[in-house]
């Protein structure tokens, strides 16, 4: 299963992935001639016979020559054929990363998706440069180093075949030992690459609260436990080489004995020195590929833990998917939520939405206010369908979520996240992830409406600014106006601002609102916040309390009925009295 998962990586890569094995195929007949004829040439040398000596050393070049060529021309097609599968291995892991939802992703943790991107990669990647040419040539030597051994004296030739069961046994065992330690390294590895990425996203926080210590020391514990675990592995298979030696030694020292003791009883007319040297090359390949064998395999067992790893990606299947004949057009952006419930997993226990009825007219303005962990986001992260409702119904312009094209619902969603992100790049093309077609003019309004246009005028290259990854180089506060900006450019039916407006001050929230009213009154708008002001006029505000709803009503209603909502509002109001 894994092996026919992977192979569909090689693609227009397969040519030389064939080639190699033959290239290397030839290889190995020109060099097990060699000995051959070398030993014709000693015997023509020893007898005087000058004319076959030239010819059989104009063969003896032929040969080594043709091995050379023959060697370079399979190392050039290896190299194209492992490393084009490894490229087209870490875009098929990569494209098919992108089709997951989010329920994929939180299977699969970001770091460890990396680790599958780059080491796992390099490993498989490794081992296929092995299989198709050194584990070619490693059988195909030993196997004609034996015929060639038998063909000069079958008598020495069974010490070969002897010696092998002693071989196999030995890498079997070695092989065996290594296997359990190399599939707990990789998962060692996420946890440590979790630890980095975790790290350098935070590196603020550590140096405010002076914790490189206490993040070093906790690096350094899961770097020493990879170590450990590898040091491990590697010491088991680091018993192969001398494994290999010594039967080499022994066999070459046997061969030379008996062979030598043959040569004199037969006083070299059945098995002359030339014999005894040819033997002795061929022991020397015969045992030399069983070496690059033992290498091959250790090599194959620490990468198939990988492998596993990568089909794990390549084979899982999105939670969410179009239907046949799905619906590409969203009419309006009314929302209806039916009877809703909502959890993570199947596995979980608790319900994150009990029992959501909900309906959101075309073009209002919706307020959602809760504590924290009231399931706000939960909520409206059903409506783009970044996750399915696990009972009850969401409708958007008429029509069950499940219904539509996923591109189509979701170009006509724009989400602005809890967590704002800005990629690398100008801030012309972090807007363009809106709309990749957008015009300079377009840009300009739209950052206008979400008051963005004031900073970025006075930035040295306006809207050439370059970003540096994850935005380090603006505030919080322009950050999430350039998201906004950026969703405006996908001319929405429906705008989710998920606490979008929590960096930037009122002043400016209170201009944002107003910009949305007067130029997109058309766009259903539902912001989640924290402060009473971003929603207190809008249309209805919904009041979250432990994944359900605990009241629906306008500013006015609310602060006359609902407890939460007017210690909410009081504490804030008091809150902002004493600060004035």
């Amino acid at each position: 299963m894994v092996i026919k998962q992977l192979s569909k990586s090689v693609r227009e890569y397969k040519r030389d992935s064939i080639l190699t094995p033959l290239y290397v195929t030839v290889e190995v007949v020109l060099e097990v001639l060699i000995p051959f004829v070398t030993a014709a040439l000693i015997t023509a040398i020893r007898e005087s016979d000058i004319t076959r000596v030239f010819w059989v050393g104009g063969v003896l070049v032929a040969l080594a020559v043709l091995a050379l060529v023959f060697g370079t021309l399979s190392g050039k097609a290896c190299a194209r054929a492992s490393c084009g599968f490894a490229k087209n291995l870490r875009k098929d892991l990569y494209y098919k990363v992108q089709t997951f939802s989010f329920a994929n992703i939180d299977k699969f943790s970001s770091s460890s998706l990396v680790t599958r991107l780059t080491t796992d990669v390099t490993n498989v990647q490794m081992s296929y440069m092995m299989v198709i040419r050194v584990a070619i040539r490693s059988p195909l030597m030993f196997i004609f180093s034996i015929i060639m051994a038998f063909i000069m004296s079958p008598r020495l030739a069974w010490i070969f075949v002897i010696v092998l069961p002693v071989l196999i046994g030995g890498l079997i065992l070695i092989i065996s030992k290594a296997v359990p330690f190399f599939n707990r390294i990789f998962k060692k590895y996420d946890a440590m690459n979790e630890s980095v990425q975790e790290n350098v996203k935070a590196m603020r926080v550590v140096k405010a609260y002076v914790r490189e210590d206490y993040e070093s020391d906790k690096f350094r514990k899961t770097s020493d436990n990879v170590r450990a675990d590898f040091t491990k592995a590697e010491r088991l298979l680091a018993l192969n080489t001398p494994l290999m030696q010594l039967c080499m030694y022994i066999v070459m020292l046997i061969v030379a004995y008996f062979g030598a003791r043959l040569a004199v009883e037969t006083s070299g007319s059945a098995f002359n020195v030339e014999n005894l040297q040819a033997m002795i090359n061929y022991s020397t390949m015969c045992l030399m590929s069983m070496m690059m064998l033992s290498m091959v395999v250790a090599m194959i067992t620490m990468s198939a833990a990988s492998a596993r790893r990568i089909c794990e990606v390549l084979t899982e299947e999105s939670s969410l998917k179009s239907p046949e004949n799905a619906l590409t057009d969203v009419e309006n952006g009314e929302i209806v939520f039916d009877h809703v419930s909502f959890k993570y997993s199947e596995t979980a226990e608790k319900f994150a939405l009990k029992d959501i009825d909900l309906v959101i007219r075309s073009g209002e303005t919706i307020g959602i206010l809760g504590d924290t962990g009231s399931s706000k986001t939960s909520l409206v992260n059903l409506i783009p369908r970044l996750y399915d409702a696990t009972e009850g119904t969401v409708f958007v312009g008429g029509h069950d979520v499940r219904k539509y094209d996923l591109e189509t619902l979701r170009n006509q969603i724009s989400v602005v996240l809890q967590k704002n992100v800005l990629f690398s790049g100008t801030i012309k093309e972090n807007l363009r992830w809106g709309d990749k077609e957008a015009t300079d003019e377009e840009m300009v309004r739209v950052c206008k409406l979400a008051q963005a246009d004031e900073f970025i005028q006075g930035l040295p290259d306006k809207y050439d600014t370059y970003i540096e990854q994850g935005g380090t180089n603006v505030s919080g506060g322009q950050k999430q106006r350039l998201c906004i900006a950026r969703a405006l450019l996908k001319k929405p039916k429906v705008l989710i601002l998920d606490d979008s407006t929590s960096a930037v001050d009122t002043k400016t929230d209170a201009l944002i609102r107003k910009a949305f009213r007067e130029e997109i009154p058309d766009t259903t708008k539902i912001i989640i916040a924290q402060r009473v002001a971003s929603v207190q006029d809008a249309d209805k505000i919904i009041i979250m309390n432990n994944g359900e709803i605990d009241a629906i009503g306008t500013h006015e209603e609310l602060l006359k009925n609902n407890e939460i909502y007017r210690d909410l509002y009081n504490t804030q109001h008091r809150g902002g009295e004493e600060n004035a």
